[in-house]
């Protein structure tokens, strides 16, 4: 029976060491809670560290934390300390961390934290790969194990993985500062699914394996090796249900049942102290923005005076990391902030901030949220922040306001929130008056938009979404492998091969028998590739076509010494052996004088893009160019010209990072259909790798064994992988002869 494996660098238990036994309490996280559907029944395990050290433990205690584990349906990776402070606290924390939240000027590399990194991955693998069974689907999450799909993928090329990251992704410029930034995308493209929060984090990925890695990008698609990456956005949700029940009973309960927390709050309302509570809940992290948002609320207590006494800063931050010296330092100058803005606005009835240095109770949370009028959540980066979510579930009453930065991942969805700048106090001012004045209908109205969407899309939604998603890729990873050429479709391909008396082969160059160059005319034949060739054309019962968009001149000075057929510029030219080239349809390049000066404007305003121009067509390559840019650009380069191929009875022909003016109706399918009519075939194979062999695929009668190189939407009988299979493909013809 196949199970689904989860994989997290913590388990979602917490493990103590009290008396020669193990106590386990399960995590209450996000992901603990968001995963909770996913690992259920008898047909997951989750697999992570248990959060003891090895030196931690002997075999006896070894041995009854795997029993406790087990109960839980979980599997620890065994790590010592030296791993969790390189890996850990290490690379993941010191590098990742502060690099994928925009801090670059904290972020650090150390090589041997890497190494340690890329050991500790490889541990993950192996525990993984231990526990799988036939047909097991992985889920992997977050920024510590960023390698560990490509090293499951190297031992089970066919397993599925799914790969989730609950931080940021940052954009290409600052993605491309890191020196192992290939080996990071390499080893998260090991995935078959790759989700994120929003879908800028998504965009920013894909931007950096087209740029780093020179990957084909299809919509969400990523082409690499032999597979298709589906990348996509996933929002995390909360357990709504959870917070706004919680949220309920608190509100009925009595007096005498309240927290010492909540008495002490109605103590201050009773007292006579109305003061609004504005709620800042976050960890201690300088991503959070804790020390700009004081600053904002001594700003908005400055310029708006008339809240003095009148509006509190409840501010809780839940310790974080308080042995690295960058902590350290933040809680100093956060601890210094709140000392000087009381000693600056405090009266003898009030005190503007409330500030709390320790983890809360959930009961206590609730408490918070459903007393405070105002949520001020402005972290400076957020992957998320499910703060802003659990605030507004615990809303029962759909009273209050949330002003939330619009640098977190929640801001996207919660757009009826007030959205603000976490770098701009005098928004943040002008937006805390403006919220502290709402009235209620207004902040009814907005509420009920948002407890609306959080209800439908908790965090159950969430991870079923991703599941299913995953699922998905199952079903276009099967559609591939159907036009798949196996060994059994091979056997039938090479008996008809064997059987036949007069071949014909079709075979493209550029992509197909040569991997794609920068520069096109770097792209010579090989050795290897003229020795395919010679063999293939030896066997008087094949014919063999070279059939390419390059020009006639490149391609006579490449084989026009040998007896292949060649035919060029998609079809204009021909040159059969021991004869001159012959034009096969009627054309001219008048043209040129129109359309040339264009694509010269293009090439001067696009770096790296060239024109290249054959005898009857026009060709403008933009492979070198920034793929964002080249895009834009052939799309721009299409509308310009557009009137003016009308006028002059000429077509585009979109290749692979090229378009092409040429006369239109010449085409790969019309030519090779002319070369069908000279004697009768019995046997009819073509190669090819991009949109003008379609054509070719088309054209040619339906008995055919039509072969497409790459996995790309095609209608092409067969794929093969790359121009590695092609040769090897070709050299079993020459083997069968």
């Amino acid at each position: 029976m196949s199970k689904t494996i989860i994989i997290s660098n913590r388990l979602p238990l917490q493990l103590e060491i009290d008396n020669n036994s193990i106590k386990t309490t399960p995590s209450v996280g996000g992901l603990a809670t968001g995963m909770k559907s996913v690992h259920s029944g008898s047909d997951s395990i989750w697999i992570g560290w248990s959060g003891l050290t090895e030196e931690q433990l002997d075999t006896k205690k070894r041995n009854l934390v795997e029993k406790a584990l087990k109960k839980h349906q979980c599997v620890g990776v065994p790590l010592t300390e030296l791993e969790i402070d390189g890996f850990y606290y290490g690379f993941s924390n010191n590098t990742l961390w502060p690099l994928f939240h925009y801090f670059m000027e904290y972020t650090e590399f150390n090589k041997d934290s890497w190494e340690i990194y890329q050991h500790v991955n490889q541990k993950f693998a192996d525990v993984i790969i231990e526990n799988l069974g036939e047909d097991d689907t992985i889920w992997v999450h977050d920024y510590q194990l960023l390698l560990l799909p490509e090293m499951i993928r190297k031992k089970k090329p066919n397993v599925t993985i799914g790969f989730f990251l609950h931080i940021p992704f940052p954009s290409y410029e600052v993605f491309r500062t890191i020196p192992c930034r290939e080996e990071l995308l390499k080893g998260l493209l090991g995935a078959d699914l790759i989700g994120f929060h929003t879908y800028d984090y998504e965009r920013h990925f894909l931007s950096s394996a087209q740029r780093i890695l020179g990957l084909e990008i299809n919509f969400n698609n990523v082409h690499i090796d032999n597979r298709i990456v589906k990348v996509d956005s996933f929002p995390m949700g909360i357990d709504y249900d959870k917070f706004h029940n919680a949220a309920t009973i608190h509100d009925e309960k009595e007096k005498k049942d309240q927290t010492e927390i909540q008495q002490k709050i109605d103590e201050h309302l009773i007292s006579g102290d109305r003061a609004k509570l504005i709620l800042s809940i976050d960890r201690l992290d300088y991503t959070k923005g804790i020390a700009n948002r004081l600053r904002a609320f001594e700003y908005f207590l400055d310029k708006y005076p008339q809240f003095k006494g009148k509006a509190r800063l409840v501010m809780l931050a839940v310790p974080s990391r308080s042995n690295v010296p960058q902590y350290q330092l933040l809680k100093n100058e956060i601890d210094q902030l709140v000392g000087r803005i009381n000693g600056k606005f405090s009266e003898v009835s009030w005190t503007p901030i409330w500030y709390f240095y320790r983890s809360m109770p959930f009961e206590n949370l609730i408490d918070l949220y459903t007393s405070s009028e105002v949520a001020l959540l402005t972290p400076i980066r957020d992957g998320m922040n499910l703060v802003a979510k659990e605030y507004i579930a615990s809303r029962v009453d759909q009273k209050g306001v949330l002003i939330l930065s619009e640098m977190t991942g929640a801001s996207k969805e919660m757009s009826e929130a007030l959205i603000i700048n976490p770098n701009n106090f005098e928004e943040i001012a002008d937006t805390l008056k403006f919220a502290l004045e709402m009235p209620e209908e207004e902040q009814i109205k907005r509420n009920k938009a948002l407890q609306k969407r959080l209800k439908r899309y908790n965090v159950e939604k969430w991870a079923n979404d991703f599941m299913e998603s995953l699922e998905a890729t199952k079903t276009t990873a099967k559609k591939y492998s159907l036009k798949k050429l196996t060994p059994t479709i091979k056997k039938d391909l090479f008996n008809d091969y064997n059987t036949s008396k007069n071949r014909i082969l079709y075979i493209d160059y550029d992509g197909t028998l040569a991997p794609f160059e920068k520069i096109p005319e770097n792209a010579k034949p090989t050795q290897e590739i003229f020795d395919i060739l010679d063999t293939l054309q030896s066997d008087d019962r094949t014919k063999v076509i070279l059939i390419t968009g390059r020009d006639k001149f490149t391609f006579n000075k490449w084989f026009g010494h040998k007896d292949y057929t060649l035919i060029t510029e998609h079809g204009a030219w021909l040159k059969e052996n021991n004869k001159d080239w012959e034009l096969l349809e009627r054309v001219s390049n008048d043209w040129f004088e129109s359309i040339a000066p264009v694509l010269e404007s293009f090439t001067d305003r696009t770096p790296g893009s060239l024109i290249e121009e054959k005898n009857y067509s026009l060709a403008w390559h933009f492979r070198n160019v920034d793929p964002d840019l080249g895009k834009l650009r052939s799309m721009e380069l299409k509308t310009t010209i557009q009137h003016l191929i009308a006028n002059h009875n000429l077509e585009i022909l979109e290749g692979d990072k090229v378009l092409e003016i040429k006369v239109s109706g010449i085409n790969k399918g019309k030519s090779a259909c002319k070369m069908l009519t000279e004697k009768k075939y019995d046997f009819i194979f073509a190669i090819g790798d991009d949109w003008t062999d379609e054509y070719m695929f088309k054209e040619l009668p339906s008995s055919s064994y039509t072969v497409k190189v790459g996995l790309k939407k095609t209608i092409a009988k067969y794929y093969v992988e790359d121009t590695n299979q092609v040769h090897e493909l070709l050299k079993e013809f020459n083997q069968q002869s």
